[in-house]
């Protein structure tokens, strides 16, 4: 949708010189702010709440279903796998209206997936589901959830173009730094609306744990939908940007999600690792249909950032045997884990609050060649955990593996999402018109499936270092493995690629 009010104030004017810097940083994204951004903030922020059941989940998989950490980062990496189809959705809300409708009516859509897989989780908790076991409920709950988000989300990307005025007041272009920044803020916007979503809910997703049925907390998670309801609602209904159904995007993201869906049902040998291989061929061949119009300096930025930034999100996780080890030996609980996720949320925040300016308005490779680095000082402490380290400051300063873990997670809990906010910011500025939502579906399906990297490397490793319930010997040598390989693959990528990228635009 075109945004017809007036243009917004070229977000990089400081307000007045006699602010300190600080200042300005502390108030830049209250300023930036319009109500025709609310609606997108309220779907990512509902994405964010998503995290009241997530305590209770983990602690149901690990008291009631018998999955091994590797069977669970095998299960994640199909899960996954809706992010990278993400075109088929962007396809049809930028080109299939439904009522008349090519925004509210897909975010209703993805709503009611989303109640239908917290209805099917908490029916498996509860025991009145019962037409498939346990661990296959659990496991098309999560799919359900995952659909109905996908949705959105590419609805709320749409609409995070489409809020920014390309002209002033005059019909005039605006100039292309005032665009820029200012489709930056409205990502900063919006991943400080995903992370309200997760403050807003973290702790109390902790206490519930601890003080509610399983299946209880799985309904009262029924609420969260209904955020991101109300926000399209609040849409002005203005035309959005419509255009022909390009059939090579929709049918061949259609095939591409059947032959995804026939190598999970059919016991196919190396299935996950066929449709990782077959997903990146059909989505980078889609990115060159979609791209084949821009000009080639602007598609090298897009090029060697796409690459830089999947290479970073590529890195493998420990994987479950890590929360388990802390709920054994540790006895961590689900309230701590509430805190100790509410305490990373807020950090999470003041960070993206602060650094806007330098999100927004900085290269990509010198943000994350630094998020990189702190990334992997900061995850040294769970290392020590591992080996002991608890142990020793407890008889040495007085505190132990809470206040470590507790201080750990809030160093490092910004990094994810400072992140992503230079991608998107450059996904936003590049979205062609007509295009905005298969675009953004599309390098979105790009950075997801380097989380399906991430979680086929997970596995391997799991595999490698075998972690079970109880026998925790080798989760220090994964843990160490999964330090190292997430510092070297980024920043090796960054210094093949970073100086050539320096000489574009972006």
């Amino acid at each position: 949708m075109a945004n017809t009010s007036q243009p917004a104030p070229v977000l990089d004017t400081p307000v007045t010189t006699a602010r300190p810097a600080w200042l300005q940083s502390l108030l830049r994204p209250i300023q930036a702010f319009r109500l025709s951004y609310l609606p997108v903030v309220m779907v990512y922020f509902a994405y964010g709440a998503l995290g009241l059941i997530d305590v209770t989940r983990d602690l149901w998989i690990k008291e009631q279903l018998t999955l091994t950490p590797a069977e669970l980062a095998g299960i994640a990496v199909w899960l996954s796998l809706p992010w990278t189809v993400k075109m088929v959705f962007g396809e049809l809300v930028d080109s299939v209206p439904i009522f008349g409708s090519q925004r509210t009516a897909y975010i209703l859509i993805g709503a009611g997936f989303t109640a239908s897989g917290l209805l099917t989780l908490a029916g498996a908790a509860g025991g009145w589901l019962v037409f498939l076991p346990p661990r296959q409920l659990y496991i098309l709950g999560a799919l359900l959830i995952v659909v109905g988000t996908v949705i959105q989300d590419v609805v709320a990307d749409a609409m995070s173009t489409e809020v920014v005025a390309r002209t002033d007041a005059a019909g005039q272009p605006r100039p292309d730094a005032a665009v820029r920044a200012e489709l930056g803020m409205v990502q900063v916007l919006g991943r400080l609306a995903l992370s309200g979503g997760i403050l807003a809910v973290v702790g109390l997703s902790g206490w519930l744990a601890d003080l509610m049925a399983r299946e209880t907390v799985f309904l009262l998670g029924l609420v969260i939908p209904a955020i991101s309801i109300t926000g399209v609602f609040l849409r002005r209904h203005t035309p959005s940007e419509r255009r022909p159904l390009d059939w090579r995007i929709l049918g061949g993201g259609l095939a591409f999600g059947s032959v995804v869906l026939a190598l999970a049902l059919g016991s196919v040998p190396f299935a996950q690792e066929l449709t990782f291989a077959i997903s990146m061929g059909v989505i980078c061949g889609m990115l060159v249909l979609v791209t084949k119009d821009l000009d080639p300096v602007k598609r090298r930025a897009i090029l060697f950032t796409s690459i830089i930034i999947f290479a970073f999100r590529a890195t493998p996780s420990v994987g479950d045997g890590y929360f388990w080890w802390t709920l054994d030996v540790l006895k961590f609980d689900g309230a701590f884990y509430g805190v100790l996720r509410q305490t990373a949320a807020i950090l999470a925040i003041a960070a993206m609050w602060m650094f806007a300016k330098q999100l927004t308005e900085y290269s990509v490779t010198a943000v994350l060649f630094w998020i990189a680095v702190a990334g992997t000082v900061l995850s040294l402490p769970n290392v020590g955990l591992v080996y002991g380290l608890h142990e020793w400051t407890e008889a040495t300063f007085g505190f132990g593996a809470r206040t470590i873990a507790l201080v750990d997670a809030a160093t490092t809990s910004p990094f994810a999402q400072l992140s992503m906010i230079p991608l998107l910011t450059l996904i936003a500025y590049y979205a062609p018109e007509g295009h905005r939502a298969t675009w953004f579906a599309l390098m979105a399906s790009l950075m997801n499936l380097a989380l399906v990297a991430g979680a086929l490397q997970t596995k391997y490793l799991n595999e490698i270092f075998v972690v079970q319930r109880g026998e925790y010997g080798e989760l220090g040598p994964l843990l160490v493995t999964v330090v190292v390989l997430g510092f070297v693959i980024p920043i090796a990528v960054i210094a093949l690629l970073g100086p050539r990228l320096a000489k574009g635009p972006a």
